[in-house]
């Protein structure tokens, strides 16, 4: 009789189920319920990343007042399981990263969050072996350089060349711990990796993080809402318990934490699935964002964040089968 040798592929698949299997096991001792449907289903790691009533649990408890603490079991759990190496399980992981560094920055200044900052780290730390702490830069066209379409007399230089690289992401340095000077940019990293994996991240997770970008602008940006323009608030007006929020959870906002939350907004407003909640969300964003930006008189924040504005604008009305090129009937002649 023949018998059937296991290939590799298997090997590494069952390794992976194994893995699944565990990390739901040592879910289901931290929060109330787990579903039986999670161990039976054929993907049991896309189902862990899409079940509501795990993300539900999940998102609760990393939002309560003592969460984040370096005894913290639902931090541990994150950090073992990204660290598992699993590619499926990391995305289960980094889709909380919005509630992990929205919790983290609004409190943090208040309080030490060890169990946070283990999580974020291990993003980091992550990232930099990947990329090898290189920097990641994209070449911008120069009309003063000729094209590889165009001859050209004279060679180009490599100083040329090298004026034309933009850098989306600076070198990374190793980091074991957290400090104050480089929080944003450890933050601002695990950010990028949560971006490069965005289009696979539930529609909840993309909300969760533009809700928090209002907590972290601290401003309201109702004002620049289409339609209707309100006034500043008068001092001696009572603020509402949601605008003591976001005046609680405002946060520094350098460039380095400020960009990749931009390409994030970027992609809720302009991506491929098209869903209202998230397009509301995203919207009010960006507004709180540019009010912010005005606020702190940022130069680059103001281009930035008003350039997302209009392309959220444009892209509503592209929804509405708005077509610019089309004469509006009133300038119509009729003979």
């Amino acid at each position: 009789m023949s018998e059937t040798i296991p290939t590799t592929s298997d090997s590494s698949s069952l390794d992976s189920i194994s893995k699944v299997q565990s990390t739901i096991q040592a879910l289901s001792h931290i929060v109330t319920v787990v579903p039986p449907s999670l161990s039976s289903s054929p993907n049991p790691s896309l189902a862990l990343l899409h079940d509501p009533q795990i993300t539900s649990q999940i998102s609760s408890l990393l939002r309560q007042p003592n969460s984040g603490a370096g005894d913290n079991n639902l931090c541990r759990w994150l950090y073992d399981t990204f660290q598992s190496s699993d590619p499926n399980l990391q995305l289960v992981v980094l889709r909380f990263i919005p509630i992990i560094a929205g919790v983290y920055l609004s409190r943090v200044l208040r309080k030490h969050l060890a169990g946070f900052e283990a999580v974020l780290l291990a993003l980091y730390a992550h990232e930099t072996t990947s990329r090898a702490g290189q920097a990641i830069t994209v070449n911008v066209p120069d009309l003063s350089h000729s094209s590889i379409y165009h001859e050209t007399k004279a060679p180009l230089k490599k100083d040329d060349t090298e004026q034309n690289l933009a850098v989306v992401s600076p070198s990374l340095e190793p980091h074991g711990t957290v400090r104050s000077s480089r929080r944003a940019r450890i933050v601002g990293v695990a950010l990028e990796l949560y971006y490069s994996k965005i289009s696979q991240m539930p529609v909840g997770s993309k909300v969760d993080f533009c809700e928090f970008c209002v907590v972290w602008a601290g401003q309201n940006g109702d004002m620049y809402k289409e339609g209707g323009v309100q006034e500043k608030g008068i001092s001696g007006t009572t603020e509402s318990e949601k605008e003591r929020e976001v005046n609680e959870g405002r946060i520094p906002l350098p460039w380095e934490l400020l960009q990749p939350v931009l390409r994030i907004l970027g992609h809720c407003l302009m991506g491929p699935t098209k869903n209202k909640e998230l397009s509301e969300a995203a919207s009010a964003a960006c507004r709180s964002l540019y009010a912010r930006s005005l606020h702190d008189i940022d130069p680059k924040a103001i281009l930035a964040t008003e350039s997302l504005l209009r392309l959220g604008k444009l892209e509503l009305q592209s929804n509405n089968d708005f077509d610019p090129t089309d004469i509006p009937k009133s300038h119509l002649i009729t003979l």
